[in-house]
């Protein structure tokens, strides 16, 4: 996917302690990259977590499903971006899907993950808030909901 089709990105650079035995990145710690950018995400829309999302719309965000694509692999001291788009608004869930680039043209992770929207306390699916509709359709460039 284009860079440019992802509306957010976030820069770290690789961590000593993120590096495993074989010198390079340890698989776990790229959902912790995607998972920081969602961060990020949140925080461009106006919605930072967890005040912005949960204590606004008494709702959280679960993770349900996420599928990893490891295609190279990251070493100390690499800078890496995170690019992060939302790509599909259900009824009850979100579709997040994120690229991790070292350098303008060594894609090293395509990932995607879904998130459903739950009551905190019955951990029962809820529908998105129209108002995280109505910010994500906007910073996405998304068309209207129809």
């Amino acid at each position: 996917m284009p860079r440019a089709d992802f509306a957010c990105a976030h820069r770290l650079r690789v961590r000593w302690a993120e590096v495993d035995m074989q010198r390079i990145v340890f698989n776990g710690h790229y959902l912790t990259y995607i998972d920081t950018a969602v961060a990020e995400y949140w925080r461009a829309i106006g919605l930072p977590y967890p005040e912005g999302y949960v204590e606004r719309f008494a709702s959280d965000l679960f993770l349900r499903k996420a599928t990893v694509e490891y295609l190279g692999s990251a070493r100390y001291d690499d800078e890496l971006d995170i690019l992060c788009r939302a790509s599909r608004l259900g009824r009850s869930s979100m579709t997040f899907l994120f690229e991790i680039w070292r350098g303008a043209s060594d894609l090293l992770i395509a990932a995607e993950l879904v998130y459903v929207n739950a009551d905190p306390k019955s951990m029962t699916a809820a529908p998105l808030p129209e108002e995280v509709r109505q910010r994500v359709r906007a910073f996405e460039k998304m068309a209207p909901a129809q």
